[in-house]
């Protein structure tokens, strides 16, 4: 067997070849990520639940089966977001609320990830219901950026990328609504992908149709990320947004990498302030294509409504998730959910017409942009990490903030396209922490967004090469 730590600096795709092969086990590597976590968790509060027993008694059963028969995961040990419930495993939504539920079913998508091989070892933390770009909760308290453990891991999906970054995990599962896996893949220096609506099946909850939230992996490579892509996809009756399996895989896309030929680089979008010195990083990796041939042009759709019509959808959105709570446990919330509760239960009529009007025409403005371009390139967050003492990005670049998501809004304009989206480290800072790369694609064109984000990976040099002590 492989000194733990030889296991821990695997990739996923390496590790997945290991178990085929079986050159490794399931169980010897919940015993290496299990070794792992215990030497660094108490660092960085980034798993906070863990169910190693479950872990290896799924993983025994796996086992008992033929290795064709393991899944595209084979085995392999990841943890699931702290908002998606898993049977029988202690899930809080980093809320007081729920600070004891235990679920009595799994979501769907923890069916699909433990049908293909994927052995669920614990909960990865998030902010309270996912609100805000900052993983704290008044129930396991504060996660911290394994760079810089001063600085924040970013949210939603923060202890999803802490765990990868810090060897943790090879994969870990999130999702996104404003940039919650995109944003702390930028901030942890990792790979977070927010696929195309309905690509991953998932519980659809109250708000069936919609488009907001998406299901999507996160890993330290585009390999991997697409290698869990392949896992997650399919079509499930039980959301019927889910779309059906490709005929290619996603991981044969990202082995097999192509240049793009034209690409369009915008440091904001037309719609938010950015640092300076991100804005300046991003630009240069952008360039850094123009000198392997690449057209880079600077470009970007018309978003100037996305604002507006975020601000509305989202509040609709969580006033249909989470009125009850407003209602019934006012005084266990936090004042950014109190707010946005309220926003959305005074909503008129009109406001949700005009926003839903505004999203149908930023939908077609971007596909008719990706006509001409095959990618967009943005920086993935509009800082680099900040203090942990701040509840969320009040002010950049001498702009100041009304709401508590309006940081975001780089992110958050994407989602409102449909667009898929991916970030993937691009840069350091002078202060050496790690900033990601927007990468956007036409809506549905996952395959070719991996092919052309595999070819500048190396064009970029600053993926992770193997996992980071906490510092």
């Amino acid at each position: 067997m492989p000194a733990s730590r030889d296991l821990i600096d695997l990739t996923a795709c390496a590790a997945v070849e290991a178990l085929k092969r079986e050159e490794v086990s399931p169980l010897e590597l919940l015993d290496a990520v299990e070794a792992r976590i215990a030497e660094v968790e108490p660092k960085v509060n980034a798993l906070p639940t863990l169910c190693f027993k479950r872990a290896r008694d799924r993983a025994k059963k796996l086992m008992e089966r033929p290795v064709a028969e393991r899944g595209i995961l084979a085995g392999l040990p990841l943890p699931i977001k702290d908002l998606t419930e898993v049977e029988g495993v202690r899930t809080c939504f980093g809320s007081p609320i729920f600070a004891n539920n235990i679920p009595t079913r799994s979501n769907i998508i923890v069916h699909t990830i433990e049908g293909q091989g994927g052995v669920v070892f614990g909960k990865s933390a998030v902010p309270e219901f996912g609100a805000g770009g900052h993983t704290f909760n008044e129930v396991f308290g504060m996660t911290h950026n394994p760079w810089d453990r001063s600085k924040s891991a970013s949210g939603s999906s923060g202890g999803a990328a802490v765990s990868l970054a810090t060897g943790m995990a090879w994969i870990a599962h999130g999702n996104d609504l404003g940039g919650s896996l995109r944003t702390p893949a930028s901030f942890c220096g990792v790979v977070g992908f927010r696929p195309s609506p309905g690509r991953v099946a998932r519980d659809p909850g109250v708000t069936v149709d919609s488009l907001l939230g998406a299901e999507g992996p996160m890993a330290r490579t585009i390999a991997d990320a697409a290698l869990f892509l392949d896992a997650l996809s399919g079509e499930n009756a039980r959301d019927p947004l889910s779309l059906p399996l490709l005929p290619q895989s996603f991981l044969s896309a990202a082995q097999n990498p192509r240049k793009p030929r034209k690409v369009a680089f915008s440091a904001d979008l037309g719609i938010t302030p950015v640092d300076p010195e991100v804005a300046a990083i991003c630009r240069a990796a952008a360039e850094k294509l123009s000198g392997e041939g690449v057209i880079v042009e600077e470009a970007h759709p018309d978003l100037s409504e996305a604002h507006e019509a975020f601000q509305v959808l989202r509040a609709h959105f969580f006033a249909a998730s989470h009125g009850p709570k407003l209602r019934d446990y006012p005084e266990l919330l936090k004042p950014e959910m109190i707010w946005n509760v309220e926003k959305g239960l005074k909503l008129s009529m009109p406001e949700l017409l005009k926003a839903e009007a505004q999203r149908a025409e930023l939908i077609s403005r971007t596909i008719a942009f990706f006509d001409g371009y095959d990618l967009l390139l943005t920086p993935t967050a509009i800082v680099p990490p900040f203090p942990n003492e701040l509840r969320y990005v009040e002010e950049c670049n001498g702009q100041r903030f009304e709401t508590y998501m309006d940081w975001l809004a780089i992110a958050y304009a994407v989602t409102l396209t449909t667009a898929p989206a991916l970030s993937m480290p691009c840069g350091f800072t002078r202060s050496g922490l790690p900033v990601g790369m927007q990468v956007i694609a036409r809506p549905r064109g996952e395959l070719d967004q991996l092919a052309y984000a595999a070819f500048m990976e190396p064009v970029f040099d600053a993926a992770l090469k193997r996992p980071i002590d906490p510092r």
